[in-house]
């Protein structure tokens, strides 16, 4: 080998490319930033799936779902039964009050108190289940979006607009079917009895 021939084997011999190992100190190898970037993507969308994914929830959980349900309404309807109890019976009405003002004003506030950490709870609960539902909706858009696009394309082919890239409807060659110009007597007969 010659003198190139060792120049060459100099830089890039033993499988090295010195010209790119030397650039690579000064620039970033853009192949390489990109498979970092996909994997650092792939990544957070993972963690974002599991975050977000829809957890199975037991007989327990549901069963105790259902019970936080009762208080809400329990409450509502219990207090439009003592406004219908006050026009049907208001003896019966005036004694239950009567035996409500006499519970002490400690009780009332421990009342409060329980009443308010309930709803600030089940608030609390609910607002994080809607930013939950809220986030899987979003993750769907892509798709939607997509899906949409796809239709208008189908749409546009349907209307003759020719949409390029689109599936393209050429008119077909009539095929010639042996016989089929023959007369069809069940359609002569057909047509001769709606003539009338």
């Amino acid at each position: 080998m010659g003198l190139i021939g060792k120049v060459f084997e100099l830089l890039f011999g033993d499988g090295r490319n010195v010209i790119r190992d030397t650039a690579e100190v000064f620039f970033e190898n853009s192949e390489n930033s990109a498979d970092r970037e996909a994997k650092t993507r792939a990544a957070a969308l993972q963690q974002f799936a599991s975050e977000f994914a829809m957890e199975r929830k037991g007989y327990f959980d549901r069963f105790m779902d259902a019970l936080n349900r009762v208080p809400r309404p329990l409450m509502a309807f219990g207090t439009i039964g003592l406004c219908i109890s006050a026009m049907v019976d208001p003896i019966w009405f005036a004694s239950r009050m009567q035996g409500i003002a006499l519970v002490p004003e400690p009780l009332w506030w421990l009342l409060g108190t329980i009443v308010s950490f309930y709803f600030g709870a089940r608030y609390q609960v609910k607002s994080q289940e809607f930013q939950r539902s809220v986030a899987a909706t979003v993750a769907q858009a892509p798709k939607v979006t997509a899906n949409i696009a796809a239709l208008k394309a189908l749409e546009a082919g349907a209307n003759g607009a020719g949409v390029p890239g689109a599936w393209d409807a050429t008119p077909v060659e009539p095929v010639e079917v042996p016989g089929g110009a023959a007369p069809n007597p069940a359609l002569l007969a057909w047509r001769s009895g709606h003539d009338e």
